[in-house]
């Protein structure tokens, strides 16, 4: 997320009461996550194992729990509990805005796009020409979707990120991280009915131009879906998931969260893919592997019965 003016470290030092160390003449320009963090840009971390990453990443304020040496040109905001420092600032630069009609003054929509009856569509959302947003439609607050999109019934896009923290000392355990991200829906993409697309928690879940998704997909927060991929029903993407261009998944395939499938990629229906995977070849099986290495396992296994006949019979 970028906020509307760049926002002075010493201010946000302040509001949040942190020990400032470091440049104490720097600028934030907005909010990120460490994997999408760019120069400006504040992240926090809480765990000492991530400290390194954070430190020597693009952003230029780091939000932690203990103090260590800054990187040159950089700033520190230390104190107890980062996690809470971030959500203050989400909550005060990406307040939740409360709707007062089904669409919004402040949206904007395209020449010739069509809104069948029952659309919602929130604050700050943008849509393209000669798109078709079908009846019972949800979409929230700061969506970006292009022209020639086809939306159908019931989905949701833009519904925040499923994303806690385990406070297991406390009876309530799991602190939600306030998503303040977006969805961001390029040219001629189609999605089919009751489709769910998680907005990013800081950064945007992408859906790339030409891909077409059928029923009942979901899709977590931070995803980025390359061009031309085709998903069948009742796929699931979990976050930050990076699926490349031209990528097909077949029906009720799982996707792990912070993994990659590479350009071209084909994955076969009910396969579970919990770790990366290598473009242009086809893929089956929970924990999916080489198609055809996976069908000549199956075969093999069918085969059982008939081996263990035969050493019966030898002994």
């Amino acid at each position: 997320m970028k906020f509307e003016a760049p926002v002075a470290i010493t201010e946000i030092a302040a509001f949040i009461g942190a020990e400032l160390v470091g440049n104490d003449r720097l600028l934030a320009t907005g909010i990120n996550e460490i994997h999408k963090v760019t120069t400006g840009d504040i992240s926090f971390v809480d765990f000492e194992k991530y400290y390194n990453a954070s430190l020597q990443s693009a952003a230029s304020i780091i939000i932690i729990n203990k103090k260590v040496a800054c990187p040159e040109g950089k700033a520190l905001l230390v104190l107890e509990d980062p996690f809470s420092a971030y959500i203050k600032l989400v909550k005060k630069y990406r307040p939740f805005e409360p709707a007062t009609k089904a669409i919004s003054d402040t949206a904007v929509i395209g020449e010739g796009t069509v809104l069948q009856p029952n659309v919602f569509i929130g604050n700050h959302v943008r849509i393209g020409r000669n798109c078709l947003i079908h009846p019972n439609v949800t979409i929230y607050d700061h969506t970006i979707i292009g022209d020639n999109v086809i939306i159908h019934a019931g989905t949701v896009i833009g519904a925040d990120a499923f994303y806690f923290k385990k406070r297991a000392n406390r009876e309530v355990m799991y602190d939600k991280m306030e998503s303040c991200g977006r969805v961001i829906i390029e040219d001629d993409v189609e999605i089919g009915a009751g489709c769910t697309i998680d907005k990013g928690v800081s950064g945007d879940t992408i859906i790339g131009q030409g891909t077409k998704f059928d029923n009942m997909i979901h899709i977590g927060h931070g995803t980025v879906i390359g061009k031309n991929c085709l998903f069948a029903a009742q796929v699931g993407v979990g976050g930050k998931a990076h699926i490349e261009d031209n990528v097909i998944l077949w029906g009720q395939v799982g996707i792990s969260k912070d993994l990659t499938i590479g350009k071209g990629a084909i994955v076969m229906a009910q396969s579970g893919v919990p770790s990366s995977l290598k473009g242009g070849e086809a893929y089956f099986g929970s924990p999916a592997e080489s198609a055809r290495t996976k069908m000549k396992e199956l075969n093999w296994i069918k085969r059982i019965p008939e081996i263990w006949d035969i050493i019966k019979k030898k002994q």
